[in-house]
């Protein structure tokens, strides 16, 4: 039987692999680090005797291709969140407090009901909201979003967490997506979900244990080097470290699904977005659960503050900082004396005490989600139909989040199912 190589099992490898196995195809996966997961892992730490994640992946209802992959892999249990849409809010500027609550249907009347809606929202939101449905490839987002008070309380942190870049740069087409799969689709789409353990036990073990258990091979440690092409692109060697070189038959596909730089380095003709966004995440351990911010809701949002969500498990709070240009470089100890008070204020904690903390840097969580990297997108068959790539970073029409991924290992394993 023909063999599909997967190089890369982060989220959009896995996805290729889970749904290239349910097609009976034979998969093998080759991953370069020592476990699966790439950027969606995590580790016990020592410093804080827990488990943690390296950040905090927001999913929502509306995500099919999340809600599909955790299906077919028997892990979607595995989120936990709301039963009706609700994101909580807090402005550190004056305390105050409020929740957004889209209703369920596709008509947003809820836009219009005070303790529903963001406070400030109007129609130049609404006449917003519409330019931004039918935004060009060249705008931005600072270009169609108003200025004013839902600005800050609503926009500035939906787009720093779906686009991890400032609205002043952040593309808008891909943020039209989501607002069109989400909010365009009523409450029922927009429950946020977060992993109930650890975005290991939820997105990747679950993922290796069903690609073994229905034969698919998954071998970590084993980064790719370099790729043997015939001038016609058909694929011939695979050359692996720790592993003698892989000979593919002449049915046997590829599916690059590692990082836009590694992807190039493998493929020099190949263009690809072009530099990296950090996020910076910070965790805090308290010695007791601590209560959530609304019932069932294990998030909150935060304005005013250099922090701008913080997510609860139980006895963790870990605080996401997108697009961190700014912070990324900064000493550990600077940014946790910047943070903590903005978190002991939101959740009613002694500023004075510190609990045990770890920082987190991802210097490269996503490539520039810019105008200009939307046409550096490729798509999946760019080199071929003996080679597709796959990940967050090729032309999916979404920013690079987890749904973005396994959107694009799903859409290469079609490309391989039906022969390109």
């Amino acid at each position: 039987m023909a063999t599909v190589h997967i190089i890369g099992a982060g989220m959009a490898g896995l996805g290729a692999a889970v749904a290239l196995t349910q097609a009976g195809r034979a998969v093998a996966v080759w991953e370069a680090a020592p476990r699966a997961g790439g950027r969606c892992r995590s580790y016990h730490d020592t410093r804080l005797g827990c488990v943690i994640d390296n950040g905090n992946h927001l999913v929502l209802s509306g995500n099919t291709a999340v809600q599909s992959y955790l299906a077919a892999i028997g892990a979607a249990d595995r989120l936990v969140g709301p039963a009706a849409a609700c994101v909580p809010f807090r402005d550190d500027r004056n305390g105050r407090r409020w929740a957004v609550r889209p209703n369920c249907g596709r008509v947003p009347w809820w836009l219009l009901v005070p303790n529903r809606a963001v406070p400030g929202f109007g129609l130049r939101d609404l006449r917003a909201a519409m330019r931004l449905l039918h935004a060009g490839p060249d705008a931005t987002l600072g270009q169609i979003l108003p200025a004013g008070r839902s600005y800050a309380a609503f926009w500035e942190p939906l787009v720093l967490a779906v686009m991890n870049a400032p609205v002043a740069e952040a593309a808008a087409r891909p943020m039209a997506r989501v607002v069109r799969e989400t909010f365009g689709r009523g409450g029922a789409a927009c429950r946020p979900l977060v992993a109930r353990r650890s975005l290991a036990d939820t997105f990747v073990n679950p993922a290796v244990d069903w690609l073994q258990t229905h034969g698919a091979r998954v071998s970590t440690g084993r980064r790719l080097r370099g790729v043997e092409r015939d001038p016609d692109g058909r694929v011939r060697t695979l050359r692996l470290d720790g592993a003698d070189p892989v000979t593919l038959g002449t049915d046997d596909r590829v599916i690059l699904a590692v990082p836009p730089a590694a992807a190039r380095d493998l493929a020099p003709e190949l263009a690809v977005p072009e530099d990296d966004a950090p996020i910076v995440n910070v965790h805090f351990r308290f010695d007791r659960p601590l209560p959530l911010p609304c019932p069932d809701v294990p998030l909150i949002g935060l304005v005013g503050t250099t922090a701008q969500w913080a997510f609860v498990r139980d006895d963790l709070i870990s605080v996401t900082v997108s697009a961190a240009d700014a912070l990324v470089d900064a000493a550990a100890d600077r940014i946790v004396a910047c943070i903590w008070p903005e978190i002991a204020r939101a959740f009613t904690l002694d500023p004075t005490e510190t609990p045990p903390v770890r920082v987190v840097k991802e210097r490269r969580a996503t490539f520039r989600q810019t105008p200009a990297n939307q046409y550096r997108r490729p798509a999946w068959d760019t080199l071929g139909r003996h080679l597709l790539l796959a990940g967050d970073w090729t032309d999916t029409g979404l920013p690079a989040t987890i749904e973005g991924s396994l959107r694009s290992g799903k859409q290469a394993a079609a490309m391989v199912s039906t022969g390109g």
